[in-house]
């Protein structure tokens, strides 16, 4: 497959997680993150954003998102659990997708704050109207979704490479 073929980042935050005496990595969903996430794969659907292939950290909550975002998708996506994003900068993001196979066109990454925030903004060169003032307002909340377009191979991923096309937060 061509490198030059215009490819998607699709960047999910977990949904709203509850805050049990547990270790972080073991924090599970609240009673809103379970209502929220569904939502938040339902509104995939709508967009026709799905994936070919879904990275999600392997924390509960992120766990826990996907399994309720990906029964609203008309098909399931290859999904890889990566211990990496977990917790992870954004120089650590940034180089999980440099690792991505090239014959992937559309991705999603499940993850959590600040990583994904920064990520979407860092990658984000330009912006459709308003998506960067919604993001940039709303804070990346708990379910939200930012979409990033770029064209070339995943090794190119790095800051500016890409378009915020578009932001949405369950209660924006």
């Amino acid at each position: 497959m061509s490198v030059d073929v215009p490819r998607r980042i699709v960047i999910l935050r977990h949904a709203k997680a509850d805050w049990p005496e547990v270790a972080d990595h073991e924090r599970p969903l609240a009673e809103r993150g379970r209502k929220d996430a569904p939502l938040a794969g339902r509104r995939l659907t709508e967009a026709g954003l799905v994936p070919e292939l879904t990275l999600c950290s392997t924390a509960v909550r992120t766990r826990e998102t996907w399994k309720l975002v990906v029964h609203e998708l008309p098909q399931r996506p290859k999904t890889v659990y990566e211990e990496r994003l977990y917790d992870a900068s954004l120089g650590e993001l940034i180089a999980v997708l440099n690792e991505t196979s090239d014959d992937i066109t559309d991705l999603l990454v499940v993850g959590h704050n600040p990583g994904v925030h920064a990520l979407a903004d860092a990658l984000a060169g330009q912006a459709a109207e308003g998506t960067r003032e919604r993001m940039t307002r709303t804070g990346f909340p708990t379910s939200a979704i930012a979409v990033v377009t770029f064209n070339g191979s995943w090794k190119s991923v790095e800051h500016g490479v890409g378009r915020l096309d578009d932001f949405w937060a369950p209660h924006e």
